[in-house]
């Protein structure tokens, strides 16, 4: 058992999640009969909806009212509340990584005895300020179970003690370290996925783009409803902007604390869809939800992927929110969603290898 994220849930997270679970999905389903239909035609899932209703009714208020300290314990409390019930794992293991500005937590899963089909490189969302290896515990068991690959869950660095690039100094560390340690977890370092949800979608994107050419890349970058550029808005963050799990309001706090200068976002670091040239990048698996701010954006990410040449499959998950992965015990549509990104980790771990670039 991992120690950095058994923390025991309180009384009334107890009795949330027992209030949750013990509804059952036609009555989700009934809650959110009345689901929104986006301006593309999309139904957003009933049982989504459902969910939407019930968080709207729990204590608590918006995050980005409250000290980013009390934030962050709010989205945790409510990923323990909605998370996913699991066997035990072969190994969860805590380990620390070297890095620029100290020591990085994380923790590698590995849910069965045996050899990995390969090791995918996990960075939790939360705005670059939210989110831990807690918050993010679902999404990374989901794919460690249905992949066969061990995950390595990574804690980087938070905004606004450590703004822009701490995070992206931290995910390159990271990989860097899943490189030299692979061989000891019986992973060939060509067998090595980076994957993220919407700021660690932004992550992978980015140290996709900087490990370009190197001996060891990526061989696939899974970015889950990815923030790829912060210097302008599109149509999605006016239809989405409130109502569907993360405001423009919330979008807006993230960048404030990210963000040292407005000039940032403009930094390919920032916006790897700003970036001058794409090509020879990893192959990159997009996610986009169908009622998420974020959604032009990735889709006009892969699009540009696509042009330059890179082999990409955007995955549009037309009846779902910003933050799916995270839903996969109450929602069979997220659930499904996820599964097909599992799939195609596990079509790129199982391709042949090719050898490592500079070797």
């Amino acid at each position: 058992m991992s120690k950095a994220t058994d923390r025991p849930l309180t009384l009334m997270q107890k009795v949330e999640r027992t209030t949750v679970k013990a509804i059952p999905q036609a009555g989700l389903r009934w809650l959110g009969r009345k689901a929104t239909i986006n301006a593309d035609g999309d139904r957003l899932a009933p049982e989504i909806a459902g969910i939407l209703r019930i968080l709207s009714l729990l204590p608590g208020g918006d995050y980005s009212d409250k000290p980013v300290d009390e934030a962050r314990l709010m989205l945790t409390e409510d990923g323990q509340v909605f998370a996913e019930s699991f066997e035990p794992f072969a190994i969860e293991e805590d380990l620390e990584i070297s890095g620029v500005g100290g020591l990085i937590p994380a923790t590698r899963y590995r849910a069965k005895a045996g050899t990995p089909r390969g090791l995918i490189v996990y960075f939790h969302g939360g705005g670059f300020v939210l989110g831990n290896r807690i918050s993010i515990e679902t999404a990374v068991r989901f794919l460690a179970l249905h992949t066969g690959a061990d995950v390595l869950s990574v804690d980087y660095r938070l905004a606004p003690e450590h703004p822009f690039p701490a995070a992206i100094e931290d995910a390159l560390s990271a990989w860097h370290f899943a490189v030299e340690e692979s061989p000891g977890w019986g992973v060939d370092p060509r067998r090595i996925v980076v994957a993220g949800d919407s700021a660690g979608g932004n992550l992978s994107a980015t140290i996709s783009q900087l490990l370009r050419g190197q001996t060891y890349e990526p061989c696939l970058q899974v970015l889950f409803y990815p923030a790829v550029d912060m210097s302008r808005e599109r149509p999605s963050h006016d239809e989405f902007a409130d109502g569907y799990f993360m405001t423009r309001k919330q979008y807006r706090w993230f960048l404030g604390h990210y963000l040292q200068h407005a000039s940032d976002a403009l930094d390919p670091r920032a916006s790897p869809l700003l970036t001058d040239d794409v090509s020879g990048v990893a192959p990159a698996y997009v996610a986009v939800a169908g009622f998420d701010q974020l959604r032009d954006e990735g889709i006009e990410y892969a699009t540009r992927l696509r042009e330059a040449g890179v082999p990409v499959t955007l995955y549009r998950a037309s009846a779902l929110v910003h933050g799916y992965v995270n839903a996969t015990a109450f929602s069979p549509t997220a659930r499904a969603a996820t599964l097909h990104a599992a799939d195609a980790i596990v079509t790129a771990l199982s391709a042949p290898l090719t050898a490592a670039k500079n070797a």
